[in-house]
């Protein structure tokens, strides 16, 4: 028996050792072939946007192409499952939000897939702040002024949001609830049509992340009420914050952007893409064109990407509960 068990443990051993020699080269020769970069929202918003502009710099430090493919849906849930059931080998990504990671969790009892234990982070990408913007026609130009001119047309004011628990919606819970007012959600697949929906004046108002605003606003085609942060940012200095709305309390929510790859993938892999990902997010050019579009770059550690994910969660789990929203 103690023979057995020793053959056992040196077939285990020599099985550990061979796995271990098949993943480095693996590693060794990652990528040989072009990536997949999985945006879960549709075209037009931030997320695809910093997509795009990543990938058209990446096979410079890659050596392969990485492609973009847009799977909007179900708040960006759809995109998350496609990268979570697919080959744990570091060619397929996705750029996500707070929305399908963080949030999701804590409004869906039955979800087809654990953001958790299914996706494993790469790094956090950016962060652009979410601004409550406005058609040019609207006659409310701050907060206080929404919350008059709401208070003065109950239930007639609808907002447009990237989805059904987004960080968007839940910023605009929060006016509602420490103002006293009620605003209607319209649950968009992305930030972009959302904008666009403004643009038409199809809504009046819009919670949405900061960069497909920015052409639109510096054009005078938008108004920005407000952004949700707690405080005023240095490059939007003349932007109020909803905190700044008297009556209401702090507010610090943002839209962030999130490379993570499936569960499973190799460390060695994770960390080559960590690594390509931090250097084209520390181009000077690069950042120059995120900032422009109101995304600030990060490209931290895994580590730090990881610790910053539990801190979002535990945010969220709380304005989640407060919100009292639930999905269907």
């Amino acid at each position: 028996m103690v023979a057995l068990h020793e053959k056992l443990r040196v077939v285990f051993l020599a099985c550990t050792v061979l796995f271990g020699v098949a993943t480095a080269s693996q590693a060794a020769g990652f990528p040989d072939r072009a990536l997949t970069l999985v945006v879960p929202f549709s075209p037009g918003g931030g997320h695809d946007f910093t997509a795009r502009l990543l990938a058209s710099k990446l096979d410079s430090y890659l050596g392969q192409q990485v492609i973009v493919i847009n799977k909007p849906g179900a708040d960006g849930m759809i995109g998350a499952q496609y990268v979570a059931r697919s080959k744990p080998d570091g060619y397929t990504l996705v750029m996500s939000s707070p929305a399908e990671t963080v949030i999701a969790p804590f409004l869906y009892k039955n979800m087809s897939y654990d953001p958790g234990k299914d996706l494993s982070p790469v790094t956090l990408v950016g962060i652009t702040p979410i601004a409550l913007i406005a058609n040019p026609s609207f006659p409310p130009n701050t907060v206080t002024e929404l919350v008059a001119y709401v208070k003065a047309h109950p239930g007639t004011v609808n907002y447009g949001t990237p989805g059904v628990g987004s960080a968007q919606q839940l910023a605009v819970d929060w006016i509602d609830r420490s103002t006293g007012i009620k605003m209607l959600d319209v649950p968009y697949k992305g930030a972009g049509p959302a904008t666009l929906d403004v643009l038409a004046g199809q809504v009046p108002l819009a919670s949405v992340g900061m960069a497909p605003v920015m052409p639109h606003w510096k054009e005078g085609k938008l108004k920005v009420l407000a952004i949700m942060d707690n405080k005023r940012l240095k490059w939007l200095p003349d932007v109020p914050t909803a905190s700044e709305t008297a009556g209401a309390g702090a507010v610090d929510v943002v839209q962030w952007m999130g490379l993570f790859a499936p569960a499973g993938t190799p460390k060695a892999i994770i960390d080559k893409l960590n690594t390509a990902f931090a250097k084209v997010l520390h181009d000077p050019a690069v950042r120059k064109t995120m900032i422009g579009q109101g995304v600030d770059p990060v490209g931290n550690s895994v580590a730090d990407f990881s610790k910053y994910l539990k801190q979002e969660s535990r945010k969220y789990a709380a304005l989640v509960k407060e919100s009292g929203i639930s999905a269907k």
